[in-house]
Parts: structure tokens; C-alpha cells; sequence
């Protein structure tokens, strides 16, 4: 039986049996070690507290960073109106653009003030807003990347981080084709934003930057309306630090005459003085004096914006993995036994039947409310990731977790558009509530009946590869949120004839292969004999191991001095052995599974291994 003193702490022992009716000496605390341990849990939760709210700032702080880096590049890419007028690349400059800012809030915003302006028609942005969806979903995946050192965790995190990838991706895939053909979503919004009279409200309440700006903005400020100036067309922006100096000015509107070359150029013919050679008008003139600058440390640094943004991204990145290492070591200490259990059961357990349904559309109302409160989905989800690695949250709940993740950024983004002025507020609702009838559309899609929860199957078949082959991991991200979109962008951008010759034969070719995969695990007997497996193609055609030898062959040559890199096959063979014991443990953390009948859970193996095959 596991002990529940504290080391160090005074104990006594008792001999009698424990709950599973064994005999054994059982270990107990007097008052002193029951004081010493309650002080060592509170002590272990307030460094929890700390090391989560140093978490999020730094997440505040690495978009802060990639602004900086690429702020300015995403700003002119929004500029070709041209292109946003082709979907597919409208639909990656919205990933990509996401990615350099790695905020989907801001890369909505750029959005929302390029239709406001006039420069982008809210159908053409339509796909944009699909593409900030995905490129908002890889911050999770990269924070999934921290517990690979671990094959089970890296197993479980990697596939609860993806499963709001394949459910954003495979939303797109099915949506963007339906809205260019029907125009559902841009139709839907119109009728209800021309059936409400809504008026301009308030600006968007902030509840957690009231904790995180503190220190967010001890380290950096920024001038947001420069990305959106540039998209906008401003020229002045071009010329503009990113990084914002002043944080109080005063704007003083005043009414001056002026002369002007004639009549046409007044500005009403009310207000329009002409003498034999000169005309005289009123103009409101606009002068804005900088009062107080701002108290952040890179406010007076002679650096460009590139050069601070790479410091800020070395630093927030070296926090952000210090933060989430920690924090998964003091959950795993804190988390074990019977504690885990009772609180893996509260989490993950459903309502007793017949009410059992209505658990997953809790956990999307709990995902909504928090991203709401937190109000950024990347934060929420990136939080989230560590306790499915470690096995408190099971995937299954995670994936209407995430659901609700989308949901909630897009409450923000309708409240933000609802700030919005008089003339602008119809187009910035509409786009804002496009957002939120595509998220809604996706759950009703992937989430009401079992049979459609495809994501979590997907999901879990890549932690289940990405645990065995580690390196897969970096080939997933750098080629579902570069490749693939710069890909894609380039054959959008070469014409339709191109785009079609060469993406139909690659998308015909996968759906082949997607329907043989499914033959293959359920009906066999429909394929010929040739097609039972793919054993006909070259190994490396079907196989990872081929490509798994030559990462080793290269890890060992870059780094054949370095003894981290130096695992023999007995330390191999032991990790393997040490995650291995159990079928299950893939998806469930052994220090939570104490009184499971294994022999109960083998059974589903077969279920198991079926429901991840595609």
C-alpha cells in the first residue's frame, strides 16, 4: 500500500489490512507531520498558481515577439487585395498570417479593419477568418512538443493538442467548398445582423490582462494600429516602431481657415471665401501632443524591432518551457493516488444515464467560459495540453474542451466588433459572427453523434505515432502549417488550370489511399488480394522505419559527441518496458490507475486498435 507520509515527518505504524483487504503495515501522521504536509501542499499549489500566471505572460510576451519579427510583413501580405480574392489564398494568408502573430484576436482584427475601410469585401474575407482558426490551433501543438521526453505523456499531449488541429482542419476541408458554392455563412449573418438593431456597446471587458498586464507590460508595449495601418494603406505606418512609446497622448481639434487653390477644394460651399486670386475655407485641424511615455524597458532601447523581437522570443520561450516543465513535475507530485483518482473521476467521469450526452456540452460551455475568461483560445488550449499528458484529462474530454476554446474567442471577437463605431458596425459584427456560425457549424458536424468524432480518432493515431517516431512530430508542424499552406498558396497563385491540374490528382490520390486504409481494417474481402496491405510498395513508401534509420544516422553525425544523444538499445528497451506494462497506459497515466481492473480493460483492445485505424 502506497505510504501518505511525508519524508521527513513523524510517523507510527499500525498493522491491519487496507482497502483492497491485504494485510500490511500501515503508515500514519501525527499532528506534526499533518501540519508539515498541509503546509508543503499549500506551498506546491501557490508555486502552481505562479509558475501558470508566469505560463500565460509569457504566452502574452511570445505574440508580442512575433509581431515584432513578422507584424509589419503580415500587415503587407493583407495588402494584396487581389489575392484575398482567391479562397484557397485567402485561406492560407489567414494561417500564415496567424502564425507570424500568433494571435488569432489580432490577425481577426487586421480583418475586421480592412472591411471596415472598404478594402475587403466581407465574402472575400470569409476564408481568411477560416485560416486564423487553424494557424491559432499550432501554439498547443508546439507546447505538446515540451513533454517529449516522455513516451507516454509526448503520446497523450501530442494527440490532445492535434485533435483541435484535425478538428479545424477538417472543418475547413468540408465548409470553405460549401461557402464558395452557396455562401451560407456570409447569407446566414446578413439576415441576422439586418434583423437585430444592435447598437455600439461598450469595449471589450479584459479579465485576466487585469492580472497580466502588470508585468506583460513592464517588458513591452505595442502599437497595434501599425499592422493594421499598413493593411489599411497608410503610409505613415510603414515608417512606425511597432513598439509604443507614448501611452498618454492629448488630441486637440481645432477649426482653422486655410487657403486652397479654388471652390472644388473647400470643404462646403458654405464655408468657401474666394477672393480675385486666392479662396479661403474652414478645416478641422487635428494635433496630437505626447504627454507621458510609457514605463516598459525596451522604451528608450536603440534596437530595431526585428533585433527586440528576437530577444523577446528567446526569453519567452525559454520561460514558457521552464514554466510547463515545472508545472507538469509539481502536478505529477501532487497528483498521485488516491487525490488523482477522485479528481481524474470528477473531470473525466460522465452523468449517470440516461444524462450521459449532456457531459460533453458542459465541458464546451466550461471550454467557452474559460477561453472568455482567459480570452485567448491559445492560452486555454496550451494549459489544457500538460494535464492530458500527464493523464488528468482524458482526450476524450479535452476534444469538447477545445470545441469550447473556439467558441469562446469568438464571444470576444463579437463583443470587440460590438465596440465597434456606428459606420463600421454592421461589416465588423458580420465578420465576427461568420467566426462563430463557422465554430458552431463544425461542432454540430464532429461532435453531437460518436460515430463523427473523427478528430479524436485521428488524434490519437498520430500521438501513437509521433510516440514511436519522435522526430514526426517536427514533420507534422512544419508541414501542415508551412508547406502545405505556402504550397498551396503558390499553385492558388499560379491560376485556376494549374490549381487544378496538379491539386485534384493529389487529392484524388489521397482519398484512394484513405479509402483502401478503411477497406483494408473492415472489409478485406471487398479488395483484391493485392491490396490486403501495402506490402507491394517499396518499405519506404509505407513504412516510417526506413526514414526513423536515416534521422538516426544524421542525429548521430550532428550530435555524435554529445551523450544526450548517445541512447543505447538497453536504455531503449527499459523506456519502452517502463511505458509499456499495460495496453492502456498509451492514454492513461499509471500513477492514476491504482484498483483498474486490467483485465477488464484488456478486452477493448481490439475496440481500441479498430477506432484508431483509418
Amino acid at each position: 500500500m502506497e505510504s501518505v507520509s511525508h519524508p521527513g515527518a513523524p510517523t507510527g505504524t499500525q498493522t491491519g489490512k487496507d482497502g483492497t483487504g491485504h494485510s500490511g503495515t500501515i503508515k500514519y501522521l501525527d499532528a506534526k507531520g499533518k501540519v508539515l504536509r498541509v503546509v508543503t501542499s499549500a506551498g506546491k499549489g501557490l508555486l502552481l498558481l505562479g509558475f501558470l500566471y508566469m505560463f500565460i505572460c509569457s504566452l502574452d510576451i511570445l505574440s508580442s515577439a512575433f509581431q515584432l519579427v513578422g507584424g509589419k510583413a503580415a500587415g503587407d501580405i493583407f495588402t494584396e487585395g487581389s489575392v484575398l480574392s482567391n479562397p484557397l489564398a485567402g485561406l492560407v494568408i489567414g494561417v500564415l498570417v496567424t502564425l507570424l502573430v500568433q494571435s488569432s484576436s489580432t490577425s481577426s482584427s487586421i480583418v475586421v479593419s480592412m472591411v471596415s475601410s472598404g478594402l475587403l469585401q466581407v465574402q472575400m474575407a470569409v476564408p481568411v477568418i477560416m485560416g486564423t482558426n487553424i494557424g491559432t490551433s499550432v501554439t498547443n501543438t508546439l507546447v505538446a512538443m515540451t513533454q517529449a521526453g516522455d513516451r507516454n505523456k509526448f503520446r497523450r499531449a501530442f494527440a490532445g493538442a492535434t485533435v483541435h488541429d484535425f478538428f479545424n482542419w477538417l472543418s475547413v476541408l468540408v465548409f470553405l467548398p460549401l461557402e464558395v458554392a452557396s455562401g451560407y455563412m456570409y447569407k446566414l449573418t446578413k439576415l441576422l445582423v439586418d434583423s437585430f438593431n444592435i447598437q455600439g456597446g461598450e469595449k471589450t471587458p479584459e479579465l485576466l490582462h487585469v492580472i497580466t498586464d502588470p508585468l506583460t507590460k513592464a517588458i513591452i508595449e505595442l502599437d497595434k494600429s501599425v499592422i493594421s495601418g499598413i493593411a489599411t494603406g497608410d503610409p505613415a505606418a510603414r515608417n512606425k516602431s511597432l513598439i509604443l512609446k507614448w501611452c498618454k497622448t492629448f488630441t486637440n481639434v481645432t477649426l482653422r481657415n486655410e487657403t486652397v487653390p479654388g471652390p472644388e477644394n473647400c470643404t462646403s460651399p458654405a464655408l468657401c471665401w474666394c477672393s480675385q486670386d486666392l479662396c479661403y475655407t474652414l478645416h478641422n485641424i487635428s494635433e496630437t501632443y505626447n504627454i507621458q511615455t510609457c514605463n516598459h524597458i525596451f522604451v528608450n532601447v536603440d534596437l530595431s524591432d526585428l533585433a527586440i523581437g528576437l530577444i523577446l522570443l528567446a526569453l519567452s520561450l525559454l520561460v514558457l518551457c521552464s514554466c510547463l516543465i515545472l508545472i507538469v513535475k509539481l502536478l505529477n507530485s501532487m497528483l498521485k493516488g488516491q487525490v488523482a483518482m477522485v479528481i481524474k473521476k470528477v473531470l473525466n467521469t460522465d452523468f449517470p444515464f440516461p444524462f450521459g450526452w449532456v457531459t460533453g456540452y458542459i465541458a464546451i460551455l466550461v471550454g467557452a467560459g474559460m477561453t472568455f475568461i482567459v480570452q485567448s483560445s491559445s492560452v486555454f488550449t496550451s494549459a489544457i495540453t500538460p494535464l492530458v499528458g500527464i493523464g488528468v484529462i482524458s482526450i476524450e474530454r479535452a476534444y469538447p474542451l477545445s470545441l469550447g476554446a473556439n467558441i469562446g474567442t469568438t464571444t470576444t471577437a463579437i463583443l470587440a466588433a460590438m465596440a465597434a463605431p456606428g459606420d463600421t458596425l454592421a461589416n465588423a459584427l458580420q465578420i465576427a459572427l461568420i467566426h462563430f456560425v463557422f465554430n458552431v457549424s463544425g461542432i454540430i458536424l464532429w461532435y453531437p453523434i460518436p460515430f463523427t468524432r473523427i478528430p479524436i480518432r485521428l488524434a490519437k493515431a498520430l500521438g501513437d505515432i509521433t510516440a514511436e517516431y519522435r522526430w514526426f512530430a517536427g514533420v507534422y508542424i512544419i508541414s501542415c502549417f508551412f508547406l502545405l499552406p505556402l504550397f498551396v498558396f503558390g499553385l492558388s497563385m499560379a491560376g485556376w488550370k494549374v490549381l487544378v491540374g496538379v491539386g485534384v490528382p493529389i487529392v484524388a490520390l489521397l482519398i484512394i489511399v484513405i479509402v483502401v486504409n478503411v477497406l483494408q481494417a473492415r472489409l478485406p474481402r471487398c479488395l483484391p488480394a493485392v491490396l490486403h496491405s501495402w506490402d507491394f510498395l517499396p518499405l519506404w513508401a509505407h513504412s516510417l522505419e526506413p526514414w526513423d534509420r536515416v534521422v538516426a544516422v544524421v542525429a548521430a553525425k550532428c550530435c555524435c559527441c554529445c551523450k544526450c544523444c548517445q541512447t543505447g538499445p538497453e536504455e531503449e528497451e527499459e523506456e519502452e518496458k517502463g511505458g509499456g506494462g499495460h495496453f492502456l497506459e498509451m492514454y492513461d497515466n499509471p500513477a492514476m490507475m491504482n484498483g483498474v481492473d486490467w483485465g477488464e480493460k484488456r478486452e477493448d483492445k481490439e475496440d481500441v486498435l479498430k477506432a484508431t485505424q483509418l
